[in-house]
Parts: C-alpha cells; sequence; structure tokens
C-alpha cells in the first residue's frame, strides 16, 4: 500500500473509531440514569451508564484528575508522533492499523475529560444529563469524567470456604465495565503483545522513533 493511501486509510480508522465512541457516549449520557436503568441485552451483555475519573474501566489513578487528563494528552501525542514515523518509513499496514485504534481509543477518552465536564449537566440515578445547558456544565475544562456503558457478566462463582483470603467470597468475569475506546485500546495493545512483538521491537531498534 502506497504512503498516501496508508495515511487516508489510518485517518479513517481514527475518525470512524472517535464518532463512533462519541456518538454512543452521548447517546447514554442523554438518554440513561446513572448507575440505574440498565439495558439488558442478553444474560451476559448488559450496557449500564456508569462514570469514572480513572484509567480504562474505571481503575483510579492517584494523582488527581488534572494530572490524569495531562498525562493522557501527553501520551496521545507521543502514540500520534510514532504513527507519523510508522507511515513514513512504510511499516505494515496492520501494524499501523493496531497502533492507531489504540491512538484513537485514547483521544477518544480525553474528550470526555477535556469537554464533558463543561458540555453536560450531572448526571444521577435520577437524573438524565443534557447537553449544552443553559445553567453550565457539572465541572470544568479537564475535568470530565469518562462515560463507560459495556457490562459483560460472563460467568460468576463464590470462592469455596477452604481457599485462604479469598474463602467465601464471590468472583465475577468480566465485572469491569468499559466504552469502546477502551475496547479498541485494549484490542490494540493485545494483538501487538500476541503477533506484532518483533514489528515493535524492531520499530524502535531501527529508531522509527526519532528524538
Amino acid at each position: 500500500m502506497s504512503l498516501p493511501k496508508k495515511s487516508l486509510w489510518t485517518i479513517i480508522v481514527i475518525l470512524l473509531i472517535l464518532i463512533a465512541d462519541q456518538i454512543l457516549k452521548i447517546w447514554v449520557k442523554t438518554h440513561m440514569t446513572l448507575y440505574a436503568n440498565d439495558i439488558r441485552i442478553a444474560d451476559w451483555f448488559i450496557i449500564r451508564f456508569v462514570e469514572n475519573n480513572g484509567m480504562a474501566m474505571g481503575i483510579e489513578l492517584s494523582g488527581g484528575k488534572l494530572f490524569l487528563t495531562i498525562f493522557r494528552i501527553i501520551a496521545s501525542l507521543a502514540i500520534a508522533r510514532y504513527l507519523y514515523l510508522l507511515i513514513k518509513r512504510n511499516v505494515r499496514f496492520s501494524y499501523i492499523l493496531f497502533v492507531s485504534m489504540i491512538f484513537a481509543g485514547a483521544v477518544g477518552n480525553i474528550f470526555d475529560s477535556v469537554f464533558y465536564g463543561v458540555i453536560f449537566s450531572e448526571s444521577t440515578p435520577i437524573n438524565v444529563a443534557s447537553l449544552f445547558p443553559p445553567e453550565g456544565g457539572y465541572g470544568t475544562w479537564l475535568h470530565g469524567r469518562v462515560v463507560d456503558m459495556f457490562y459483560f457478566p460472563l460467568f460468576s462463582f463464590t470462592w469455596p470456604n477452604w481457599i485462604p483470603v479469598i474463602g467465601g467470597t464471590g468472583f465475577e468475569f468480566f465485572r469491569y465495565i468499559f466504552n469502546l475506546a477502551d475496547a479498541s485500546i485494549s484490542v490494540g495493545i493485545i494483538v501487538i503483545i500476541l503477533f506484532y512483538r518483533k514489528i515493535f521491537t524492531l520499530s524502535f531498534e531501527k529508531k522509527v522513533i526519532e528524538t
């Protein structure tokens, strides 16, 4: 594939993920109440609206929301430069595709963090948020909360009582609630680790990332 086509398709992939991610988040935010009205597609596939201040899948990071948002922006800029250099060096497009998925997912969650506190009213278990409320948003720039909605409780069980520490407690797979941006990041990273470790390593050994 020629360099112009690689650039075009990289942009298309990124835009498709970003647009789909934001459409879904905006719909959930403006049609569902927080934690309350699940949409049960199947016993193992539930749409459940939650918000978080942390990393992917609700994992919290110490240091404050502002620090996390700035960290995300810096990391995304680094990935953007990496993508540019991959295309410039004519690396295999399939690898560029999965790096693009990671970048698009990161930017999707950055959008929430940067803008959602300003453009949305507060979501609660009894009130649906509105877009561009006349009274202003629930927060400030760079302090928005990330919208998550995909919940896949595939199976659950209780650990036997004889097991130390965790005996008698419940276990559920998969308990994390995530969004399309999280899924895009996770798929990109997993596929690269499983199938593109050699290309990833060579990209650094050959100084694809330049200073």
